[in-house]
């Protein structure tokens, strides 16, 4: 079967490639044998495959997604105020404990903070560590009720 090739960066990604990264992305322990019979492709593909998409940072890191009861999340918001540059003011909000994920966005707002901490009072303090940090200029902050997953 011809199979459809993207460009991806300076390495070639097939529909087998994105496939592979779909499994992975809702099971990162799945085993290479399992993932060999879901692709019909050899066990030893899968291996090549894997750790070709890991060299080319296309798979950053094997994780896994979890929610307790004792925690709280919070999305937060952030504008930016000029001639800061987006990119400075993501990379230090990154390093604030508590933050889970930083993304540059586009919008009214320029970054989405994704915090996770274990009551509303560490909210508050990443909340004011961001607010203090050069270059931001206002927040609008979140809590998260309830997460749903595609499975």
């Amino acid at each position: 079967m011809m199979r459809r090739k993207r460009r991806l960066s300076e390495n070639i990604i097939d529909e087998t490639d994105l496939e592979l990264l779909e499994l992975l992305r809702y099971n990162s322990r799945m085993s290479y044998a399992r993932l060999a019979s879901e692709l019909g492709i050899s066990e030893s593909a899968v291996r090549k495959r894997v750790n070709k998409l890991v060299r080319a940072g296309v798979i950053k890191k094997f994780t896994i997604e979890y929610e307790l009861d004792n925690e709280v999340r919070a999305a937060i918001l952030v504008k930016t105020t000029p001639p800061t540059p987006v990119p400075e003011v993501s990379s230090k909000l990154v390093k604030i404990n508590g933050v889970e994920a930083v993304y540059e966005v586009t919008g009214e707002n320029d970054i989405l903070v994704l915090v996770r901490v274990r009551s509303i009072r560490e909210v508050n303090d990443c909340i004011d560590k961001i607010r203090s940090t050069p270059g931001v200029a206002a927040t609008n902050s979140m809590i998260i009720l309830k997460t749903r997953v595609k499975q």
